[in-house]
């Protein structure tokens, strides 16, 4: 019987049951009932066991000062739920705990057991032991040669390592989402060895490896499903290995500079992005000559492109060494550079802004100003909402609210629904004109909605936006309804219709004072939900059906109400999953 009480006290029926929600923890007690949880073994404040599901899965249940931590290797447990397996794996526990009668048929042992076993056994036995479990587990098997080459003289262990990393980092092919947890611990594995020759003082070795590591990280993600971002992670644990090694070993800058800037410039994963600022302190002054140089001469190839052109290297080269030079001269704090870098690409109206807003930021609101009117001009036909609003309140600012608003009025104009009606609000009421402004928003909003009912063709200005095929008074309902104003919402949607969300968006607010309103809504829905044919929506039709019964019991019509739930249950009675939910109601 176990003796550790932090388990004990986090390990309760209520607590899984709490963690799991009740699908989940009937699915565990299940499997439980059905022995499919095998290896079960206890250590320190630990549950370690399998579970015989779909594929083996491994459960690890942990007694945390907070509570109850745990992990699963099956794809929900990686999305950090408390499966049906941690329930099973805290059932069998609990029932091996008390002695009761699903008990596992091994007994709960603990890893403090098995040293004492492994104590009373002859060295050659344990050897034994050792190898013929190595050549089932690659993971303890390559920790062996590691350790091992570790131990065979000065020069060894850096050779070792590098074969180790290759066999870590060897997809064979592609590395799935279940296997990639696997494949990635391996690779710590390995890593946690470069780390240890960091502790003894190898920085040199640490710099070489690492850089070895990275190139064979960067290459094996993408042959693999990496959902999870356990590469990532490593990834960022052998840049810090290498700035700590190099802050140890003060490798030679100029060379260390190349390096870095011709990794920044071609990794696909960002790896020593920043470095310029990052190794700073490595480089000093050299270095960061070199570095500077290198990214000088870089950037020269890089076209310049004006106002509706495109450079065909936007997503390439170009944008990482437009990177690379922009965290230099923020490093040097050098505005005017800042800007001559953000400059060279004036493709978008965003870029404007871009500059725009570092000048806001440099206390310069002229220069700010003067961007973004430029910016405005530069793209009368494919303005950038941001830009808008920055040169709006730059606008206000000045106490210019008449240029202010007819900006912010083109925004609404061409895109007259709720989001630019909140955002014509927030600038009105900066001038107290809100009123006026919200009776012209809403005479254009019935305008747009009658020409389109015509069958009249859009504005060029508005040709990019989506219309309903249907037209109705959606964004007029949408609009009522964040005002607060659910009658005049409600109305709306009586005289010109709105889509199925905002009906049931109504019902939900009116259903207390006005049922009989409502309950056409929630009937209409319930069809609906039916005729999806799954049964999620079946779950949900059941859902509108007991408040449409709570609803007719306050209008005293239970009788309609059975009439309503035999006729639907006559019509979907082939539907016997539906048919099956109804019954329970």
């Amino acid at each position: 019987m176990s003796k550790n009480n932090k388990l004990k006290r986090e390990v309760t029926q209520s607590a899984m049951r709490r963690l799991a929600g009740g699908a989940s923890y009937a699915r565990g007690e299940s499997y439980f009932a059905n022995g499919n949880v095998v290896s079960l073994v206890e250590h320190a404040d630990s549950i370690t066991a399998k579970v015989i599901g779909t594929e083996e899965y491994e459960v690890t249940l942990m007694a945390r000062e907070g509570g109850l931590d745990y992990e699963c290797s099956c794809p929900m447990g990686a999305d950090g739920v408390f499966c049906k397996h941690c329930v099973a794996v805290g059932l069998a526990w609990l029932a091996n705990l008390t002695g009761g009668p699903k008990a596992t048929t091994t007994p709960v042992v603990t890893l403090d057991d098995a040293r004492a076993w492994l104590s009373k056994q002859e060295k050659g036995t344990l050897i034994e032991l050792v190898m013929e479990q190595a050549a089932k587990d690659e993971h303890l098997r390559e920790r062996l040669l590691l350790q091992s080459a570790k131990s065979a003289g000065p020069g060894v262990d850096v050779a070792a390592i590098r074969k180790a990393i290759y066999r870590a980092t060897n997809t064979r092919g592609f590395v799935d989402y279940r296997a990639a947890r696997d494949f990635a611990r391996g690779i710590d594995q390995v890593v946690d060895s470069i780390a240890e020759l960091l502790e003894e003082r190898r920085a040199t070795e640490v710099i070489e490896l690492s850089e070895h590591a990275l190139a064979r990280v960067e290459a094996a993600i993408s042959q693999m499903d990496d959902s999870d971002g356990n590469i990532g992670g490593i990834l960022g644990r052998l840049q810090e290995l290498h700035l700590a090694a190099c802050r140890e070993a003060k490798p030679y800058p100029e060379k260390l500079a190349a390096r870095l800037f011709d990794w920044e410039m071609r990794t696909p994963w960002d790896t020593f992005y920043g470095a310029a600022g990052t190794y700073a302190d490595v480089l000093g002054e050299r270095g960061l000559a070199t570095y500077g140089r290198l990214a000088e001469a870089a950037w020269a190839r890089v076209p310049t492109v004006g106002p509706g052109g495109k450079d065909p290297e936007v997503f390439g080269k170009s944008y990482r060494i437009k990177q690379i030079m922009e965290a230099i001269a923020r490093q040097s704090g050098d505005i005017e550079a800042l800007v001559a870098i953000k400059a060279r690409d004036l493709s978008s109206a965003y870029h404007f802004l871009e500059i725009a807003e570092i000048y806001r930021e440099a206390k310069q609101p002229d220069d700010a100003l003067a961007w973004a009117e430029r910016g405005i001009k530069a793209f009368p036909k494919e303005p950038d909402s941001r830009l808008r609003e920055f040169l709006a309140d730059e606008y206000h600012r000045r106490r210019r609210h008449d240029a202010a608003m007819d900006l912010i009025w083109a925004e609404f104009s061409e895109g007259a629904y709720l989001q630019n009606y909140q955002k014509l609000k927030q600038h009105a009421d900066r001038i107290r004109q809100w009123p006026g402004w919200r009776e012209k928003a809403l005479d254009l909003i019935r305008a747009e909605i009658e020409q389109q009912k015509q069958g009249v063709p859009k504005k060029p200005e508005t040709r990019w936006r989506w219309r309903p095929p249907n037209p109705d008074h959606s964004e007029l309902v949408r609009i009522f309804l964040w005002e607060g104003d659910v009658e005049t919402a409600w109305q709306e949607a009586k005289t010109g219709d709105c889509n199925n969300s905002l009906w049931l968006e109504l019902a939900a607010k009116r259903e207390k004072e006005f049922p009989a309103d409502v309950i056409p809504i929630y009937k209409r829905e319930i069809e609906s939900l039916i005729n999806q044919t799954n049964n999620t929506s079946y779950a949900e039709a059941v859902k509108l059906l007991g408040r449409i019964r709570q609803l007719m019991a306050r209008l005293q019509q239970s009788e309609q109400f059975a009439s309503f739930l035999t006729a639907l249950r006559a019509t979907y009675k082939a539907k016997r999953n539906f048919i099956k939910l109804v019954e329970r109601l």
